[in-house]
């Protein structure tokens, strides 16, 4: 149980699970460049205790793999457990009372705790430039917090039990931000944040904004739990931390007495400044978009402050172990909040939201002989219209029969759905909706569209385990490789446009279908680079899933339309890079030869093996 940030830094360097950095790292590229390297390495948390132009030390990597995680939490983490199964199931406190004390005991850690007022707790008031203010790649538009704790009441019930706390982009610097005066507030749909921004617009008052960055770890995590309906995020840091969450006021803004930094201020209807761009966890710039930004009412730190952060960029990234924390935390949520699902996995290669593998159940007419999807379309529906779930561009669904299944088995996962899709009757589409608010693939921010696959039943077809003969030499179309049995990636042309692409499928679409029926292979992927594509399945993932937008870039060989709804012999993606699409995340090589030297024998972290 840590009291803040402090504690679990000590506590980490004792078990040999930190490295101080103790050379000056300049914030602008250098410290996000190291951060890169020893979490791809699987290296250590790092606190930098030299951070060029400001006087507070900076740590990163906390959460870096599941194993830290446990870790830190290991005397919480089953209560929290406990407390959730138990909020998803209260019937099994009433069944079992004794077998539940010590979680009854763990709650009672879980309401805040306010006080007085914030005197006697190190807090001193600052300006934002006295941050350390970083960077994290070359093209985005200045500073950001990556790891702060946004905490808003709602303007019509004002107090802590009504509050949210989530974990949204704030820049600090850029753009037409004013240095000290204005920061910007990015947050994406299905936010907390904007049902409290949309009841101040609507009562024509400003929002109250306060900004939490480090405390205890269990702080930063409640900030992104997916909790169920009724846990609040301030009784779950309090539970998570074995230690209630200890607030106050000042000047009517709630103040966390245990971050190490605390920023207020208001956000005020109507106003909007460009925002971004930024390097996000997808992989790739989400772009300069208008976005509410906060007017600055006063910066407090704590005199020994310790600045807390993270990179994102294409998975996987230290946001990867947070995803694996929540699964650990929530485990069966899900299949308790939606009836007959068995198992949801959200695939962090492809960025999360783009892709998402499901099991559920086939249980509607078990007194049939013919096996089809029933059920699981229910699911499916159920799913997209589920808190962040309905984020969801790619959902692949099925049901078990026979043998087990394990979304977290993509091969076998996806072998399963492509033996017995019926591609005549297997794919849904939702045209026209909203999808990730960083997902550019769509028509405009937030627009897009999504696409169902749910295949059930016996098997079709045996899949191909080599290129077919149909997608050999043809001609525009170039370079066929395997990505995994049954999908089979092939070179285009560079996109230049839809209408000159639906010519090119038109053109391959009647290639293929001339040379004869393709069983075995129902899904074809148009890329840019083949090699890539079929390099690794986290490539296909990433590569074919951020690439496309279902609406638009689905094509199918002999493909038609019965009653609305669209069938073909074989599905193609088209996951070319478009014009629209944001630019991927490249790093700066001069930055990296710079930040070799801490690497090499004498330098801080020379006993981190790196690649």
């Amino acid at each position: 149980m840590y009291h803040n940030l402090e504690e679990c830094i000590l506590d980490l360097e004792k078990a040999g699970q930190l490295v101080r950095v103790h050379e000056e790292v300049d914030p602008n590229l250098e410290m996000a460049a190291i951060h890169r390297r020893v979490n791809a390495a699987g290296g250590p948390a790092l606190l930098f205790e030299n951070v060029k132009g400001s006087k507070f030390r900076a740590v990163s990597n906390l959460f870096g793999n599941l194993e830290r995680s446990k870790f830190i939490f290991r005397n919480t983490l089953e209560a929290a457990k406990d407390v959730i199964a138990l909020r998803n199931d209260p019937m099994n406190l009433l069944k079992n009372p004794f077998k539940h004390f010590h979680t009854g005991w763990a709650a009672s850690k879980a309401l805040p705790l306010k006080k007085i007022s914030s005197k006697r707790t190190g807090f001193q008031e600052i300006q934002i430039s006295d941050l350390p203010l970083i960077h994290h790649w070359p093209d985005d538009g200045g500073a950001f917090i990556t790891l702060p704790q946004v905490y808003t009441e709602d303007p019509e019930k004002p107090g802590i039990i009504n509050s949210n706390l989530g974990m949204y982009r704030v820049q600090l610097s850029g753009n037409d931000y004013k240095m000290n005066k204005e920061m910007g507030l990015h947050y994406q749909i299905h936010r907390g944040i904007g049902v409290h921004q949309e009841k101040a617009n609507r009562l024509g008052v400003p929002l109250k904004v306060s900004i939490f960055i480090g405390g205890p770890p269990a702080h930063t995590l409640a900030a992104i739990m997916p909790l169920p309906e009724g846990l609040s995020e301030m009784t779950f840091a309090g539970l998570l931390s074995g230690r209630n969450f200890r607030y106050c006021y000042v000047d009517g803004y709630c103040i966390s007495l245990d971050a190490d930094f605390v920023i207020t201020g208001e956000v005020h209807p109507g106003e909007t400044k460009p925002e971004g761009p930024f390097g996000d966890h997808i992989g790739y710039y989400s772009l300069i978009h208008d976005f509410p930004f906060m007017r600055v009412h006063k910066v407090f730190a704590k005199s020994n402050g310790i600045w807390p952060f993270t990179v994102v960029g294409r998975p996987p990234q230290e946001d990867t172990a947070f995803g694996e924390l929540i699964h650990e935390i929530t485990g069966h949520a899900v299949r308790q909040e939606i009836p007959g699902v068995k198992e949801v996995h959200a695939v962090d290669a492809a960025g999360v939201h783009p892709l998402l593998f499901v099991i559920g159940s086939e249980r509607y007419t078990p007194y049939r002989n013919v096996k089809e999807p029933a059920e699981i379309l229910t699911i499916a529906n159920r799913i997209l219209g589920t808190g962040q779930l309905s984020l969801a561009k790619y959902l692949f669904i099925t049901a078990e029969e026979n043998h087990p299944l394990d979304t977290h088995k993509e091969i076998n996962f996806l072998t399963y759905i492509l033996e017995r899709m019926d591609l005549r009757r297997d794919i849904h589409f939702q045209t026209n909706t909203t999808i990730d608010t960083l997902d550019y693939s769509g028509t405009g921010l937030n627009t897009g569209s999504k696409v169902i696959i749910a295949a059930y039943g016996d098997q079709k077809r045996n899949l191909c385990k080599g290129v077919p003969e149909q997608l050999k030499d043809l001609c525009d179309f170039k370079n066929p490789r395997l990505v995994m049995p049954g999908i089979v990636a092939i070179e285009g042309p560079v996109f230049s446009g839809y209408q000159q692409a639906q010519k090119q499928l038109g053109e391959l679409c009647s290639a293929i279908q001339a040379r004869g029926t393709m069983q075995g292979c129902p899904m074809i992927i148009l890329c840019d680079d083949s090699s890539f594509m079929s390099g690794s399945l986290q490539n296909f993932f990433w590569a074919a899933f951020t690439r496309s937008n279902p609406s638009h870039d689905i094509y199918g060989v002999n493909s038609y339309y019965e009653n609305k709804h669209w069938a073909c012999d074989n599905m193609i993606i088209d996951a070319r890079v478009k014009p629209h699409h944001a630019p991927p995340l490249i790093p700066d090589p001069s930055v990296e030869k710079k930040i070799e030297g801490l690497f090499v024998k004498g330098g801080s972290l020379s006993k981190v093996k790196v690649n």
